[in-house]
């Protein structure tokens, strides 16, 4: 007879599971026993590494990523990089073994008492199977809610003594039709809406469009493109957006948003209309005090995620799906002419200079080495400034971070989307802080020839903290500075290839030399000067 085992990995296979990412322990080795030959494990070593590498994978494949924890402490180490997943909006199907039914009730080594409790706040939905038969439904159950708009994770907690048991013939019946069934999701906003909206950009002086990750995760990107060239609007990626949802090198793109309520709109002082696409409005952090919006402007917000639409303070929201109306949108609005702001400025000039190296020199060393196609992972506090001024991708899914600021996510997520886009080179631009926080992703690069290049920003001090500090006026705060750190030898005890940057030529000597090889990660420390009277950019 078919086992729940068997039954859960058939389910998986046809919803196109097919690699998992994980750190087994013992409640999940009755899963994972005689793992078929056409599904692949990639092993983590701690479990923040794990979940970093497939909301990378997911994001990049458009696919919903499988990822295999153990048990209370699994899903406890993993909570940083699940929050982080949850700012991503990434559809990640969280499992996690748990003790056998009939020992929960004593407390068991191992037993998680309210598994379905531990992962909240993050994660959009949690069960446990009431009985062992009910597992492939639930997970089906699962799956479809974390694949409907907003997406996110889910997790099941299931306990192992389920996967043995055998299933009769009407339970297998009942598993095949949820099996294949499917879910369409829709929410189009009505024409007369859609015309009302084109009639309000048609009548404005001065349009901004304002977008965010959602308009690259729902394949929106062209159709903002499109929008923005018809109605001669400039265009921002909103704060925090994970995607930047824009080409970061169109004339009409500015980059993005500073994350505070004054800055923004000072930033969109002179735009009476600001229409904002696939972002939530607006995920502030540092409070600076200023007004929601410039005088004389109003908001228009698309979105398809309800809270993010309750929660906002200022504007008009509609609820929808973001291709259709952005491409709507885009055909209604009649073909305009607005004098356009100043141009961005050009990216920094090369300059060749000893270590330690400006952020704006190093990136402009890395932006020199990269081919046009490589696909980002940023993860560097004090110098993200510097890498949005440099390196302004194209192609869409080209730009990954944190939409949620966690760090881990960076070396992990890098890894993760080298996976998912084997053919493009990869690049993690992250600090020598950031990198440690999922060390260990490091070793699943080496043990599996993922052939990711990491460009480590050694400032050897947590800068962003420092800047802050400098915003807040709170000096003499202890555990900002990180002496000793030796990432060359950290890496390559892991098996990377590693080596020690001193000039921006060797940056980028050593940054086309890693790319082309693809047969092993390669890992590039390059010495950066400290913050020190440097300000927090504005």
């Amino acid at each position: 007879m078919t086992t729940v085992r068997e039954a859960t990995i058939d389910l998986l296979r046809a919803h196109g599971f097919d690699t998992w990412f994980g750190n087994p322990g013992s409640s999940e080795l009755s899963l994972l026993q005689d793992f078929p030959a056409d599904m692949r494990y990639i092993l983590g070593l701690q479990e923040m590494v794990p979940v970093g590498m497939a909301d990378a994978y997911a994001q990049i494949t458009r696919h919903p990523a499988l990822v295999n924890l153990h048990t209370a402490p699994g899903v406890g180490n993993a909570m940083g990089a699940i929050y982080n997943a949850a700012m991503n909006k990434t559809p990640l199907l969280i499992t996690a073994g748990n003790q056998r039914r009939d020992m929960q009730n004593q407390g068991c080594l191992l037993t998680n008492a309210d598994a379905t409790i531990l992962p909240k706040p993050f994660v959009k939905w949690s069960a446990e199977p009431a009985t062992a038969g009910e597992v492939p439904a639930v997970l089906a159950h699962a799956i479809h809610i974390a694949t409907t708009p907003p997406h996110g994770p889910v997790f099941v907690s299931l306990p192992m003594d389920d996967m043995d048991v055998e299933l009769d013939q009407r339970r297998l019946a009942d598993i095949a039709v949820l099996r294949d069934r499917g879910v369409v999701h829709g929410g189009y906003l009505s024409e007369s809406t859609i015309n009302a909206l084109a009639a309000r950009l048609d009548a404005a002086r001065s349009p901004v469009l304002i977008v965010g990750g959602d308009v690259e995760r729902f394949g929106a990107r062209d159709a903002a493109v499109a929008l923005a060239e018809r109605t001669g609007s400039v265009v921002w990626t909103a704060p925090f957006p994970g995607l930047s949802g824009f080409p970061e090198n169109h004339p009409n793109y500015r980059g993005m948003l500073p994350p505070g309520a004054g800055w923004i709109s000072q930033v969109l002082a002179g735009h009476d209309l600001i229409v904002v696409i696939g972002a939530p409005v607006f995920r502030y952090y540092p409070h600076i005090e200023g007004p929601y919006l410039p005088d004389g402007a109003s908001l228009i917000h698309l979105t398809n995620d309800p809270d993010e639409a309750a929660r906002a303070p200022m504007g008009q929201a509609f609820v929808t799906d973001i291709l259709s109306a952005t491409a709507a949108l885009a055909k209604a609005v009649s073909l305009t002419y607005h004098p356009m702001p100043p141009a961005r400025p050009a990216p920094t000039e090369l300059v060749s200079t000893a270590a330690p190296l400006t952020p704006q020199a190093l990136w402009a060393a890395a932006r020199r080495a990269a081919p046009a196609d490589t696909l980002w992972v940023t993860e560097a506090a004090t110098h993200e400034t510097a890498i949005l001024d440099a390196i302004r991708p194209e192609p869409a899914f080209s730009h990954l971070s944190a939409a949620g600021g966690g760090l881990g996510f960076g070396a992990a997520a890098a890894v993760g989307a080298q996976l998912a886009a084997p053919h493009r080179p990869v690049i993690c631009a992250i600090g020598d802080g950031a990198i440690h926080y999922a060390i260990t992703a490091l070793w699943t690069a080496a043990r599996y020839k993922i052939p990711v290049t990491f460009v480590v920003a050694s400032n050897t001090e947590y800068g962003i903290l420092k800047q802050f500090g400098q915003l807040e006026n709170t000096p003499g705060v202890p555990g900002l500075d990180l002496p000793g750190l030796d990432i060359v030898a950290t890496a390559t005890s892991y098996g990377v290839d590693a080596h020690h940057a001193s000039s921006t030529d060797e940056v980028t000597e050593l940054l086309r030399a890693g790319i082309a090889d693809r047969d092993r990660p390669t890992l590039i420390n390059a010495p950066s000067a400290t913050v020190g009277g440097r300000q927090l950019p504005t």
